[in-house]
């Protein structure tokens, strides 16, 4: 049958989480798009601002391929995680719909490996890669599954002694059960948000990626803009690892290390950060990077985004909700929390009877606030301020 030629168009979600919720939350608001969103558990806190949900995992491309033919859809994203965006790309591709990324983008973007390989022959400096099995290897290093995100399978290793478990420890999570070791980047950690348009990327903030001590090494507690280092140097290493994947169109999100040589990259995705890094970047510059990502999805121009905007604010936080361990029984604050000064939303992620393990990953955490200050000091201030006021309480006895 035949679609009513004014009907919203159909965009394909991929995931529900936490990751996904601000571009749900702004597909929503802005009313003009039909949303399908998939996400493998029935309780993702991202369904109630969807049109359709399905209980599907974001990562079952035959399923997913299934879905978004039977429902014409007219576009589909993955915002926040990686995995899927290959998986989108090639759906697109077999489906015939307009995408950011064609498959071969999609591969790269979604394999460390692969990108290591494109960042060696572009030039762009990473951190170099070392062989475990050489007894000279020098630690600390660390270890990565190569095609997993969000600290699965990653840890920092210190000693010989901690090197094979975190080797089967990351074996065991990798898809292809291959293992990327690398050296350990000293230095402060920069997240830089851009977009392409045409093959130009432009740079939209530059934030200073606030991480907690290991064993929860690699997971976010805050990001905050602006940067207290210097930008530009960050700003042009993620130009030039964007540009060697081979994103030429929609976001890209890029880890960046100050090391004492320079900015070192870490990795790059082609999609938005999964820590509410579009909610920040509109909060501090104008630029509504949800926005932008829906109308790439649906194959519209976004030329418009190099026009960068000013929010006319000193600075903005996000700050990541910690848990304690056990059964949630109970939020309270959270009403306290959203009406201090400066806060413009705290994000709670779960739901009574939830249980909360050891921070470990980026899973592990509990919500978010996003606060906006005069400076960048004050807003951080401001967001662990009201991060305080959030308590949850748990039976540490569940299992």
């Amino acid at each position: 049958m035949a679609r009513d030629p004014g009907a919203r168009p159909r965009l394909l979600v991929l995931g529900a989480g936490p990751a996904q919720l601000g571009l749900l939350e702004a597909a929503r608001a802005r009313g003009d798009v039909h949303v399908i969103a998939v996400d493998r558990d029935p309780g993702a806190p991202g369904f109630p601002f969807a049109d359709e949900r399905a209980v599907l995992s974001s990562e079952d491309e035959e399923g997913i391929d299934r879905l978004a033919r039977a429902r014409g859809i007219d576009g589909i994203v993955s915002p926040g995680a990686d995995w899927p965006v290959g998986i989108a790309a090639r759906v697109a591709e077999r489906i015939g719909l307009p995408h950011p990324l064609d498959a071969r983008t999609g591969a790269v973007a979604t394999s460390k490996t692969r990108q290591r390989e494109a960042f060696a022959e572009a030039g762009v400096p990473h951190a170099r890669a070392i062989d475990p099995r050489d007894p000279a290897v020098e630690l600390p290093a660390v270890v990565k599954a190569p095609d997993r995100q969000g600290q699965r399978g990653l840890a920092l290793v210190r000693s010989r002694a901690e090197l094979e478990p975190a080797l089967a420890a990351a074996r065991s999570e990798s898809r292809s059960g291959a293992v990327l070791v690398e050296q350990l980047v000293e230095g402060p950690e920069l997240t830089v948000n851009g977009f392409s348009v045409g093959g130009r990327f432009v740079p939209l903030t530059v934030t200073d990626r606030l991480t907690a001590e290991p064993p929860a090494f690699g997971v976010a507690l805050a990001h905050v803009w602006p940067s207290a280092h210097d930008t530009d140097e960050a700003a042009d290493a993620a130009r030039a690892a964007v540009e060697a994947v081979g994103i030429r169109e929609g976001p890209s999100y890029t880890q960046v290390r100050l090391g004492v040589a320079g900015p070192v990259v870490m990795e790059v995705a082609a999609r938005l950060g999964g820590g509410h890094d579009a909610e920040l970047c509109e909060a501090a510059t104008g630029v509504d990077l949800n926005g932008l990502a829906i109308e790439a999805a649906l194959g519209r121009p976004c030329a418009t985004v190099l026009q960068a905007g000013s929010a006319g604010i000193g600075g903005a936080a996000i700050v990541f909700l910690v848990p304690p361990v056990g059964g949630l029984l109970e939020t309270a604050g959270v009403e306290e929390a959203e009406a201090a000064e400066g806060v413009r939303w705290v994000r709670v992620y779960r739901r009574p009877g939830h249980v909360f393990g050891e921070l470990r990953r980026g899973a592990d955490r509990a919500g978010a606030i996003l606060a906006l200050g005069a400076s960048r000091d004050e807003a951080l201030e401001r967001a662990r301020r009201a991060a305080d006021a959030v308590r949850f309480r748990v039976d540490a006895d569940a299992p």
